[in-house]
């Protein structure tokens, strides 16, 4: 998480001196203002909440209006939550635990990674490169793809530690590649085009999350990845059911052009506001929908082959609940609807489903199950509990209503 921008203000030697949020100097770009300003010229400075007038503004970084689902990739997106939160002290480190909570998450994520490359290169120094014709380049590379649209929409909003959660993901990942293109499992062509990709994208995403990017060239980045991940999300869908349906490339190329019909559209200003941010969201949708297809159709492999449950691992399962499941109270703090909604179900129907499968195939011992039941439980009430207190709410049902509505 990048460090809160905390503004300070000097105290005027006269008491009645004035000012806007809303005037022409304001620090704040006009897209992050709320519709309404939060003050005007007239008011006076001893009208000001007594934590604005005593130097003490908070993270600007959460401080205005929660966000609707549909504006989730509005860089920065500011959220107020309550003016009456009991503590600004407990608002302030339930903020940086969350984001603690979330660069945690890299550990179990890099060890749910590392035995396959360990594994692969054993069978590359051993000459085995058949082993690796197991792996499937396409659905490595449709995760590649996963991370990099994620890394760019949380790259844009400054999420420091998800940043890092997502360059790991494309780093790692490419490693796997690199050793199936070695093994043969991948052809060259492919691999040549996905580095230049993978490289291009760490390259554009790290000089954007500073600042030294390009608008043009960043607006360029985005459209390729929109339309890459929505040409990319119906195919794998599709795919998940062949042979019971057709195989068939059209769903694939249908959304391909409809995405380029989209971006060509937004370009020319044939849409509307809303449709502008509709066709901003559809890279992090479409990401974060990739991923959340992922369980699905390890479920559907399981219902169809039950026997490929015994060769799941119980710890693999366990690593991605929990991945996951430590980026929930961020998302679930920042209001970011999107990153809720994917981290949740990761959690429940990648990690937690599939460990409930191995119990009733008796894969995994009773005593494994009810802990992960009874930590899963217990974090997921624990998050949405110190959520609903340090933001003053007598309910989590207005934290659930701003994270869903944004109001």
């Amino acid at each position: 998480m990048a460090d809160s921008l905390v503004l300070l203000l000097p105290a005027p030697a006269n008491p009645h001196f004035s000012f806007s949020l809303c005037s022409p100097n304001c620090g704040f770009p006009p897209r992050l203002l709320p519709s309404k300003c939060l003050f005007s010229s007239k008011n006076k400075l001893d009208a000001l909440p007594l934590s604005l007038s005593q130097h003490s503004f908070l993270p600007l970084r959460h401080r205005l209006t929660p966000i609707r689902a549909l504006d989730s990739d509005v860089p920065l997106p500011l959220h107020k939550g309550s003016e009456d939160f009991n503590s600004k002290k407990d608002y302030e480190q339930w903020d940086s635990l969350t984001s603690t909570f979330s660069g945690a998450a890299n550990i179990p994520f890099l060890l749910l990674q590392l035995p396959q490359i360990i594994l692969n290169a054993r069978n590359l120094l051993a000459g085995n490169k058949t082993a690796l014709l197991a792996v499937p380049w396409l659905g490595m590379f449709t995760g590649l793809l996963g991370n990099l649209s994620l890394l760019s929409y949380f790259a844009k909003k400054k999420e420091k530690e998800a940043v890092v959660v997502q360059a790991l993901g494309v780093v790692s990942t490419y490693v796997v590649i690199s050793q199936l293109a070695m093994a043969e499992a991948m052809p060259i062509p492919y691999f040549v085009a996905t580095s230049v990709v993978v490289g291009s994208g760490l390259v554009l995403n790290f000089l954007n999350y500073f600042d030294m990017l390009n608008k043009t060239i960043w607006q360029f980045w985005e459209d390729f990845i929109t339309i890459g991940g929505l040409s990319v999300l119906p195919q794998i869908m599709w795919s998940t059911f062949v042979p019971y349906i057709p195989n068939s490339i059209l769903p694939g190329a249908v959304a391909f052009v409809l995405a380029v019909a989209a971006v060509t559209m937004k370009h020319m200003g044939k849409l509307s506001e809303e449709g502008v941010k509709f066709v901003g969201a559809i890279s992090g949708w479409t990401a974060t929908l990739l991923f959340m297809w992922m369980p699905v159709s390890q479920m559907w492999t399981n219902f169809l082959n039950p026997d490929n449950i015994k060769g799941l691992s119980a710890i693999s399962m366990l690593l991605a609940m929990i991945g996951n499941g430590l980026m929930i109270p961020r998302a679930l703090f920042i209001r970011d609807f999107m990153w809720f909604t994917g981290s949740t179900w990761a959690t429940l129907f990648y990690g937690y489903a599939n460990i409930v499968c191995l119990y009733f195939f008796n894969s995994i011992g009773r005593e494994f199950f009810v802990a992960a039941t009874v930590g899963l439980i217990s974090w997921l009430g624990m998050a949405l509990w110190r959520d609903t207190v340090v933001h003053g709410y007598e309910s989590p049902i207005r934290t659930l209503k701003e994270l869903v509505f944004g109001s």
